[in-house]
C-alpha cells in the first residue's frame, strides 16, 4: 500500500511554543499535522484515527509520555506508527526501528531529518 500524498503527524506537547514551532517547521514541508497537549487527548486522537508518525513529549499532564508510548506499542492497532520522542531526557529509552529519540532544545531542521529518517526507517522495515 503507498504512503499518503500527505503524511499526518500528531504532535504531543504540553508547551504551546514547542507545539506551534513543530506544526510549523512540519506544514511548510507538507506534512499534515495535528495537535494535542496532553497524553489523554493523544490516546482518544490516535483511536480515532491512526497517524503516520507520532512527535511525543514525555512530560506530559493528565497522562506520561511514557504511558502514551506504552499504549501505542502494545495496540495492535498503532504499534507500527513509528513515534519522535521529543525530550530533554529519554531515560533508558533506546531508538529502534519505529522509536527515534530527539534532545530538546529542538533545531527546526533536526526535527525535520529526524522525522523522515524514523518515516523512512519504519518504512524501510514493513517491506
Amino acid at each position: 500500500m503507498p504512503a499518503p500524498a500527505f503524511p499526518c503527524i500528531l504532535i504531543v506537547e504540553d508547551d504551546p511554543q514547542l507545539r506551534e514551532l513543530y506544526r510549523a517547521t512540519l506544514t511548510l514541508e507538507g506534512f499534515k499535522v495535528d495537535l494535542v497537549a496532553d497524553g489523554l487527548d493523544a490516546l482518544r486522537r490516535i483511536d480515532e484515527r491512526a497517524p503516520d508518525l507520532v512527535v511525543l513529549d514525555l512530560a506530559l499532564p493528565r497522562l506520561s509520555g511514557h504511558a502514551v508510548y506504552q499504549e501505542i506499542a502494545a495496540n495492535a492497532r498503532t504499534r507500527h506508527v513509528p513515534i519522535v520522542v521529543a525530550t530533554a531526557d529519554p531515560g533508558d529509552l533506546v531508538e529502534s526501528e519505529s522509536l527515534c529519540i530527539l534532545r530538546k532544545p529542538i533545531d527546526p531542521d533536526i526535527l525535520l531529518a529526524t522525522v523522515r529518517r524514523c518515516m523512512a526507517r519504519r518504512a524501510g522495515q514493513s517491506r
